[in-house]
């Protein structure tokens, strides 16, 4: 142990500490080092210890490029089968950026890379694409469908959680860096704990933090309840790849996780509670806020001084009114003195702290000034609270004084700077008004035969530093075979094991079991090194076949199980919008810093109402915002982004496990009738004539090299000119009155266009070409 000035929270204010710190040798071992297997009380594949296979022996020695192409190789030579060929080098770079980088690479990449001759072309690509920010963008969006990511709570109010960019931005730097995945789960599931003086890792915490929550709930016993059962499901889902929240209620149906069991790993989380004030260092981002503020608080300072002045009149009655609407188990907590308060008192009073603002407090002069009961209405709070409620107006007319995405401080999960936890008990049929036997912290008794060393810091329980010591634990055998799992589903578009979080009796069991074992013995022997396996996976054989259709795989393996041939794959949602933007040579490439609100649809309602103009979506008043990554779109729980929408993007209520792919009208329409996407199609169109010149041939292709990395067939140019002529007429007779608008390219050079009409149907052909199915699969 080594002694350091440390910061820890207590009442939501960092207080500076000197603190025994745990050194190097107290934080969790290293995958490499030795350990004794733990026994698993279960039959169950996936609870046994992960092992070194030995590497197949296969007749097609020269497909293996590396360990990957034996394990795939053997199975389909026990079938008869043959992988596919190697798909062209443009392909392939296409294929691969948009997997590592969620976007289409531009036509210069796209020739430099086919044309380098070298023989580690390849491996050059790859490293390229894992050495570019744009991977840790990628994988970023990747873990934040897992971590329910969103920058608003939810439920009826949907307040904004302005901190939350601050998480999202660790992530991305976390796989820019290579940070060992057992670090990364370390720090995100207890940072305060194991490094408390870092702030990187404190705001890595925040993964704990994303839960919906309702600021307005009246039972905090019951909300706190929640949210251990929200932070317990999640690691159990996305960290062990166990669908434990099935034992909260009854013993598990499949697996052998009893209620017991569940409880017992909610216990890690007990004491913890959500801190949203910590004081961030102060950067350029934080200044800026801090500038903005104060004009904020210098208009509205007369403002809030009289609604002060008349709060101040009943302040102790209005917040006596307050805390007694709360319900009988909250009320025991909060009336309780301060000395006497448990673990559990001081987690209700630290959340009603944090829900309580001048707001609150003004319920007690509308309850007064509003009543109809003769013995409860009282005329002077009536005209106090009609003053206020004018006054409330009137503030409301500067928020948009106020900074509308950023923020000064660091939103994280602590333990109040106290080491005692609140008591753990099963619940009957999980009703947490229906205690049954106390538990402790302790591991799924299916899954291994440790026990927890727990040992308490002087500001924290030290729980979940030892739950975390467990989870990146060589001897833990679902933690890396989990994970590994997700990036080669990422890859194939569908993991080794099907069922990505559930690795239990109910989930599918691996196709390649062998497979799954290497590249999860290989990561942790590679010191968890998340670049390493994406590096193997994308310089194999099998990730670089053919997608092209085989009848023989068709009638041997129709669902391509065995990966004779590479899976074709939909965009998700974030790489159609951003690709769009990249094609039309408008993405921004800034990387991190809060949240942004892109221009909504005019057209789109919501709730009946048109919410292009809603208050809740604050359309970022800096135009180069409106053009970032779709990562940084302000994740609104309530709003979601609509052109995201409709291709599918993640759900942020709960960990979304993996991409659903729908089919329907509403994509095709969003596609063809979004003003923003067609604006995107002008400025592809003025950005093809730029670059292509005036030949129409020329420009077809120039099209095609920028969207799908290649050139257009002879009969697809032959359909387009057709087209392109056609729809000069159609746009030509409507203009003819000189009353029919014509959309022209956008960003022309010398801001000259031989035939505006000519050139509008061109704008339409690009349109059109954006559109087609072949942009929004990679193959």
């Amino acid at each position: 142990m080594k002694r350091k000035l440390s910061y820890v929270v207590v009442w939501g204010i960092a207080v500076a500490l000197s603190i025994d710190t745990p050194t190097a040798d107290d934080k969790p071992s290293a995958a490499n080092e030795s350990a004794p297997a733990a026994k698993s009380k279960s039959k169950l594949w996936s609870y046994q210890p992960v092992k070194a296979p030995g590497v197949p022996a296969v007749k097609q020695q020269d497909w293996v490029r590396t360990p990957i192409d034996a394990y795939i190789l053997a199975q389909l030579e026990a079938k008869g089968l043959k992988p596919s060929k190697d798909t062209d080098r443009a392909a392939f770079i296409r294929r691969a950026t948009l997997d590592v980088w969620g976007v289409i690479p531009t036509p210069e990449e796209v020739e430099a890379f086919v044309n380098d001759k070298s023989v580690n072309a390849y491996e050059k690509l790859a490293d390229r694409l894992l050495s570019s920010p744009k991977y840790g963008e990628r994988q970023g969006r990747k873990w934040l469908d897992l971590a329910r990511y969103a920058d608003s709570t939810g439920f009826q109010n949907d307040n904004d959680r302005l901190n939350m960019w601050r998480y999202r931005d660790y992530v991305i730097n976390s796989f820019n860096q290579d940070k060992p995945y057992s670090r990364f789960v370390q720090e995100q599931l207890a940072g305060d704990e194991l490094w408390p003086g870092d702030e990187q890792a404190l705001i890595a915490t925040g993964f704990m933090a994303q839960f919906p929550d309702n600021a307005n709930s009246r039972d905090l016993v019951q909300r706190k309840y929640q949210i251990t059962t929200d932070i317990t499901d999640t690691v159990g889902k996305v960290v062990l790849g166990q669908t434990v929240e099935c034992a909260r209620c009854h013993n598990h149906k499949f697996d052998k996780i009893s209620q017991k069991d569940y409880f017992s790993l909610q216990a890690f989380f007990a004491n913890i509670a959500p801190v949203d004030n910590i004081p961030a260092k102060k950067g350029d981002i934080e200044r800026a806020y801090e500038q903005q503020y104060a004009k904020w608080d210098e208009a509205t300072k007369d403002i809030r001084a009289k609604q002060k002045a008349i709060i101040d009149t009943h302040r102790e009655e209005a917040l006596k009114y307050h805390k007694e609407r709360y319900l009988t188990d909250s009320r025991e907590a909060i009336f309780k003195p301060k000395e006497k308060w448990t673990a559990q008192d001081r987690w209700v009073n630290h959340r009603l702290t944090n829900v309580t603002d001048e707001r609150s407090l003004e319920s007690f002069f509308q309850e007064k000034g509003e009543s109809t009961d003769p013995k409860t209405y009282n005329k002077q709070i009536a005209a106090q609270w009609a003053e206020l409620d004018k006054l409330d107006k009137q503030l409301k007319k500067f928020n948009d004084l106020k900074p509308a995405t950023s923020s000064n401080t660091i939103s994280a999960m602590t333990e109040l700077g106290h080491p005692d936890a609140p008591p753990s008990f099963v619940y009957a049929v999980g009703d947490h008004e229906k205690p049954l036997e106390e538990v402790q912290p302790a591991f799924p008794a299916a899954i291994t035969d440790e026990k927890p060393d727990i040992k308490p810091l002087p500001f924290s329980s030290g729980r979940r530093s030892a739950l975390v010591k467990w989870l990146t634990s060589p001897t833990n055998p679902l933690t890396a075979r989990v994970y590994v799992n997700r990036v080669w589903d990422q890859y194939f578009g569908k993991g080794i094991v099907a069922t990505v979080s559930d690795f239990g009796k109910a989930g599918e069991k691996p196709t390649h079991p062998e497979l799954l074992d290497y590249l999860a013995n290989n990561f942790m022997k590679n010191g968890w090194s998340i670049k390493k396996l994406h590096r193997e996976i994308l310089l194999s054989s099998v990730y670089r076949q053919s997608s092209d259709y085989r009848e023989d795989v068709q009638k041997a393996d129709a669902d391509n199980q065995l990966l004779a041939v590479f899976p074709r794959k939909r965009l998700e949602a974030e790489q159609v919008r951003d690709s769009l933007l990249v094609a039309a040579g408008k993405l921004e490439d800034k990387v991190g810093g809060p949240s942004v609100y892109p221009p909504l649809p005019k057209a789109i309602n919501a709730n009946g109402g048109n919410f292009a103009n809603d208050p809740a979506w604050k359309t970022s008043k800096d135009s180069h915002d409106h053009n970032r990554r779709s990562l940084y779109v302000f994740t609104r729980r309530s709003i979601p982004y609509p052109i995201l929408d409709s291709f599918n993007m993640a759900s942020p209520q709960e960990a979304h496990s993996k991409r659903e792919v729908t089919t329907t009208p509403l994509q095709a329409l969003t596609l063809f009738n979004s003003e923003l996407i067609f604006d995107w199609s002008k400025s592809l169109a003025g950005r093809v004539i730029n670059e292509a010149g005036k030949d129409e041939s020329s420009q077809i292709d120039r099209l095609y090299q920028i969207l799908f990395a290649r050139n257009a067939y002879d009969d697809e140019k032959e359909s387009l000119l057709t087209f392109l002529k056609e729809q000069e007429g159609v746009i030509r007779e409507k203009a003819s009155d000189g009353k029919f608008e014509i959309n022209v390219p956008t960003g022309i050079k010398d801001k000259k266009l031989d035939d505006p009409i000519r050139a509008a149907a061109f704008v339409d052909l690009v349109h059109v070409v954006a559109n087609s199915n072949e942009f929004i699969y990679r193959f």
